[in-house]
């Protein structure tokens, strides 16, 4: 059991890391997968199995029939090659740990089942870190997006497709709800710019590793 329940209405900042570092994304088709994850379980709690529902070898279908509860909404996110990072309010009690259980373990079964291997997939559960202040909210959203540019993978956030940070600059919701954070800025340029105007900023960060290494 977590020490610290997470509180209903509240945001948080979530990340996992794969066992030993080691990546867990090997081929875009796992990124989509954890992609199509994402927006399943963020809507739902239902009797069916993801993974049964949806078997590894196939694309998914149309989502089956359930009982519907909002138990998170979807603020930011990043995946990288081997962590993920995510910000996440709980909309009712519980959700956020069920849906983080059934993403994961959803997830696992896939890459054990895709690449035959055995064995836990991530580095123990998820760690969280409460949002106390609107300024740390939308610093935290800034060091997600900025992930793929300060670990050298793209040199434009805009050609990394495995965040959400597209859909803040425009206006094109697919999986995250950016209007909280969105309406601290007169526009969507105004947030690309306070982004990418810091990148000694969330390099500093990437050396703090905030909350995610060691």
């Amino acid at each position: 059991m977590r020490k610290v329940p997470l509180i209903t209405g509240k945001i948080y900042h979530i990340f996992n890391r794969g066992v030993n570092k080691g990546n867990f994304f090997l081929e875009e088709r796992d990124y989509q997968r954890f992609l199509d994850s994402l927006r399943h379980y963020k809507k739902r709690t239902s009797k069916f199995s993801y993974e049964k529902d949806f078997p590894a070898s196939n694309d998914p279908g149309s989502l089956s029939k359930g009982l519907l509860i909002d138990r998170v909404e979807i603020l930011a996110y990043c995946l990288m090659p081997n962590h993920v990072h995510m910000l996440l309010k709980q909309l009712s009690d519980n959700g956020l740990a069920s849906f983080m259980q059934q993403l994961m373990s959803s997830f696992s079964h896939y890459i054990n089942i895709k690449y035959r291997r055995t064995g836990p997939l991530f580095e123990g559960r998820f760690r969280n870190i409460a949002i106390e202040t609107d300024e740390q909210l939308i610093h935290v959203s800034r060091y997600i997006h900025l992930n793929p540019l300060v670990s050298g993978i793209v040199s434009d956030l805009m050609n990394y497709p495995w965040s959400s940070y597209a859909e803040y600059v425009s206006n094109k919701e697919e999986v995250v709800s950016p209007g909280k954070i969105l309406e601290y800025f007169k526009s969507n340029h105004d947030y690309e710019k306070f982004v990418n105007d810091q990148v000694k900023y969330g390099i500093e960060l990437e050396k703090i590793k905030h909350i995610t290494h060691d």
